[in-house]
């Protein structure tokens, strides 16, 4: 497996300083024409090592959305090098990540919950819970496509 040909990877929020400040949106993904979507939140080493996030999943109606609804999703913490936590399953309300300085989540949406709002795009959302500044960034991959392809269109508009 190749697997920049197995899934589309869409950088959604660029490394920046005190990325995950106030309540911040990823970058709408398309998910039409794949059945998985995973949000990767990268965080660096912060001060404190208490900033935290809840974190939501929004289906969207289009790339500036009037509409939006909360979805359910699971999602892993990695706080420890290489090692990810148990799959663990969130509500509409989301979850908010456990505090530590340097810490990657895996945020899985199965396109289904998108679909049945009768929409194909997603955000993710971060409300910061603990104010710790950290540096941060976003990515989305977007997998198991439903068409055989070598290189991917464009998800973001």
């Amino acid at each position: 497996m190749i697997f920049t040909q197995e899934n589309h990877i869409v950088p959604c929020l660029d490394p920046i300083a005190d990325a995950f400040a106030g309540t911040i949106a990823s970058d709408i993904v398309d998910v039409k024409g794949y059945d998985h979507l995973t949000f990767l939140v990268y965080g660096g080493v912060n001060t404190g090592g208490t900033g935290k996030s809840t974190w939501t999943v929004l289906a969207c109606d289009d790339t500036t959305p009037s509409n939006t609804h909360a979805i359910p999703f699971r999602y892993r913490e990695m706080t420890t090098p290489d090692s990810f936590g148990a799959l663990t399953d969130a509500t509409t309300s989301g979850f908010t990540n456990t505090a530590d300085s340097g810490f990657l989540l895996a945020i899985e949406v199965d396109v289904k919950e998108i679909a049945h709002t009768g929409y194909h795009y997603a955000k993710l959302v971060g409300v910061e819970a603990t104010d710790d500044p950290v540096v941060g960034c976003i990515l989305a991959i977007l997998s198991k496509s439903r068409y055989a392809q070598a290189s991917h269109d464009s998800a973001i508009d």
